[in-house]
């Protein structure tokens, strides 16, 4: 076997797992796929014979390529029109298995991570869904090993205080999703205002490119006339259910074209989040399922 044969057999080996640690970095599938294209380029230039754990080292080569992506796409959210919401993903069902990597890629905690600053995301994310080690994790970002034990505690303890306040059900989450099938079916909305949250929160993604929410919605009251008004238009399309970022979630299609990707996230029963992707350059991928891993 040539090196070029062991380089791709190790690559491809691999390649679900260094796509998983480039998007929950950058919470983009068209840029976890440009990661593993430069990732790929630098790795076949590697002599093999050097490399003790091949694993970790393309861990290593796709974090560095992420965290220089994560820092240039920071400037360009600083303009982005109305919310951020990460690109959605068609999962497979094996993912929504695994609960640690559904919760860790879910709309909700990517939002979570999206509020660390780009080195305190990759060491949280390396760490604590993924499992390196403080020195793997050191020559990943090209930190000292003590340096990136700070900076995990410090990222741990601001993700702590923002997380959602429960690993997702897919069982609450499903049972949420039909009462809003029920809606859009039947125009009766109350089965879904019964289970809003009093902070609930709706938040929908554009782009500026299609019309969407300027700004988040806060409220039970507010989202309940929200969606008072937006589920007649719903129900003029079709609505499928799939999984979204191992999720449980729906998509909205008219005359065949996706219009928009609803996650709902649920806790103790009560919808306490809306995710609303609308930006068209967000569902391009929507195409093929995704199989994550950790």
């Amino acid at each position: 076997m040539t090196g070029t044969d062991r380089a791709t057999e190790a690559f491809v080996a691999h390649r679900n797992l260094l796509f998983t640690v480039a998007y929950e970095l950058l919470g983009s599938a068209a840029d976890a796929e440009d990661v593993l294209q430069e990732t790929w380029l630098r790795w076949v230039g590697v002599d093999l014979d050097t490399v003790q754990d091949q694993r970790a080292y393309l861990v290593r080569i796709a974090s560095r390529q992420a965290l220089q992506r994560l820092r240039t796409l920071g400037r360009r959210k600083e303009s982005y029109v109305g919310p951020w919401l990460p690109e959605p993903l068609l999962t497979t069902p094996d993912v929504a298995e695994d609960v640690e990597l559904a919760d860790s890629v879910s709309m909700a905690m990517m939002l979570v991570l999206e509020t660390l600053k780009p080195t305190e995301r990759a060491v949280f994310v390396l760490r604590e869904v993924f499992g390196l080690e403080y020195d793997e994790i050191a020559a990943a970002i090209d930190k000292k090993p003590d340096a990136v034990r700070q900076i995990a505690h410090r990222a741990r303890s601001h993700v702590a205080a923002r997380r959602p306040r429960g690993v997702v059900s897919a069982d609450q989450t499903r049972g949420a999703l039909e009462a809003f099938q029920r809606a859009v079916n039947t125009g009766d909305l109350q089965g879904l205002v019964d289970m809003l949250a009093p902070d609930v929160v709706f938040l929908g993604d554009g782009g500026g490119v299609v019309q969407a929410l300027p700004r988040p919605v806060v409220g039970a009251d507010k989202v309940a006339r929200l969606l008072a008004l937006a589920i007649p238009r719903m129900a003029e399309g079709t609505l499928e259910s799939t999984q979204i970022n191992g999720q449980p979630a729906m998509i909205l299609r008219f005359a065949g074209e996706i219009d928009t990707v609803t996650v709902l996230h649920v806790d103790n029963n009560q919808i306490t989040g809306f995710y609303a992707v609308r930006n068209p350059e967000k569902l391009n991928n929507l195409t093929d399922e995704i199989p994550l891993t950790r």
